[in-house]
């Protein structure tokens, strides 16, 4: 038993739990900073913040020693198992969930409670990671697109009628791990041209865009005036085009009011007096820090609590507050060093499962800390999604934490040439 173990130790990628352990203990120090009231308030009292955050730290531990314990195989074998399970807390939250902040996707067991579609994000990383590495199966299929796209939009779908569209979209995240698999990069282009095509819908008056688009249409034509064929794709691309531009102010009066307001913030229109309030203040905040940052414990933007959820979605907020550019830069390079070395780690894997996982890894936590930053900063829509590891909450700590350290042991196991 002392030799396995000593064989497990000498395997674990320490570098990627030293990173982790960074990151959490940083995150717990700014969660005491942005809650503190100069009331002497110790970090490890419960009724604080900081002292909830201990406990969910402490619990994080005990379950990313228990995934290392755990034989690798056990997650390749239940992958499935896991996301069936995971799915069906989903739906069952529908029902029996308790409401928080307006959305009942929280389900509570006495004191404890939790968000189904935060634990969600491994199940369907492992379900993802399952089929891609199955026989016979060939991303650049259109079957197999199909399967691994009900995979990934199931939960999705899921999530976003619990109306919680910023877990929702996290999962497009995944679309990253399958470009890496071999799907074809004209899915990037269509996606990319449907994003700006869609933000320009909203901006600009929508006969003068599909005006545009038809003058571009008819230059392409003439380009390739010889081919008949090339100038039918053209005209019908242009005919979806604008029924796609046309269909967007219906889908974004569909939206909830905030979350309209939100898209009209991000993109500079004018919006009620107090609506871009939350954005505001952070950029103050931030600004305020100036290079080197008023000190911790000294933010007074914070210490006013002018920015919203500080402890959670507007975190960076303090930290730009207290440490200034140079804080802030820092632990902007912290996290690209820790997601530099997660592709480091998944591209050494002998195992496709494991690689795959490994990428389904760093693709979300890289799409939270872009879009979190980016919330803080004003430049991404605020939908509400924690920075990893350093925002308060136990549910997200909790499935962070379960999602890197199994990646963490499969890792252990990276010469097993299963795939």
């Amino acid at each position: 038993m002392a030799r396995k173990q000593e064989s497990l130790t000498g395997k674990i990628d320490w570098l990627t739990v030293v990173l982790y352990a960074v990151l959490v203990l940083f995150g717990w120090a700014v969660i005491y900073s942005s809650s503190y009231s100069g009331d002497g308030k110790s970090v490890f009292d419960s009724t604080v913040n900081s002292g909830k955050q201990f406990q969910w730290i402490v619990a994080s531990v005990i379950l990313a020693a228990l995934i290392l314990i755990v034989d690798s195989r056990f997650y390749t074998t239940f992958s499935y198992v896991f996301y069936v399970m995971l799915m069906l807390f989903v739906v069952l939250v529908m029902f029996v969930g308790v409401e928080v902040k307006g959305q009942r996707n929280w389900i509570r067991i006495g004191g404890f409670q939790m968000q189904p579609s935060e634990m969600a994000k491994f199940a369907v990383s492992l379900a993802v990671a399952k089929f891609l590495s199955g026989l016979n199966v060939d991303i650049r299929k259109w079957k197999d697109k199909w399967r691994v796209f009900a995979i990934i939009g199931f939960p999705m779908l899921l999530v976003l009628i619990q109306g919680d569209a910023g877990s929702a979209i996290v999962f497009v995240a995944l679309a990253l791990v399958l470009f890496r698999e071999g799907l074809e990069s004209y899915f990037l282009i269509v996606g990319a041209s449907v994003t700006v095509l869609g933000v320009m819908a909203l901006l600009i008056n929508k006969y003068i865009l599909v005006g545009s688009l038809l003058v571009l249409a008819l230059l392409i034509i003439y380009s390739f005036r010889k081919n008949r064929k090339m100038a039918g794709i053209v005209l019908g691309l242009w005919v979806i085009a604008s029924g796609f531009v046309f269909s967007v102010d219906y889908a974004f009066n569909k939206m909830k009011p905030h979350q309209r307001d939100r898209i009209n913030v991000l993109l500079g229109k004018e919006v009620e007096n107090g609506k871009d309030w939350n954005i505001r203040q952070s950029i103050i905040a931030i600004g305020s820090g100036g290079f080197m940052g008023k000190g911790y414990l000294q933010g007074t933007q914070t210490k006013l609590k002018f920015v919203p959820e500080q402890s959670t979605d507007f975190i960076f907020s303090s930290i730009g507050e207290e440490f200034g550019f140079v804080g802030s830069f820092g632990v902007i390079i912290a996290f690209l060093g820790f997601f530099y070395r997660l592709l480091y780690v998944a591209e050494r894997q002998k195992s496709q499962f494991s690689r795959v996982y490994g990428y389904c890894v760093a693709s979300i936590l890289f799409f939270h800390f872009l879009i979190n930053i980016g919330m803080a900063i004003g430049v991404a829509p605020v939908i509400g999604i924690p920075l990893p590891f350093i925002s308060y909450g136990g549910s997200s700590l909790l499935s962070f934490t379960v999602l890197l350290f199994i990646f963490i042991r499969l890792d252990t196991q990276r010469y097993d040439t299963m795939r």
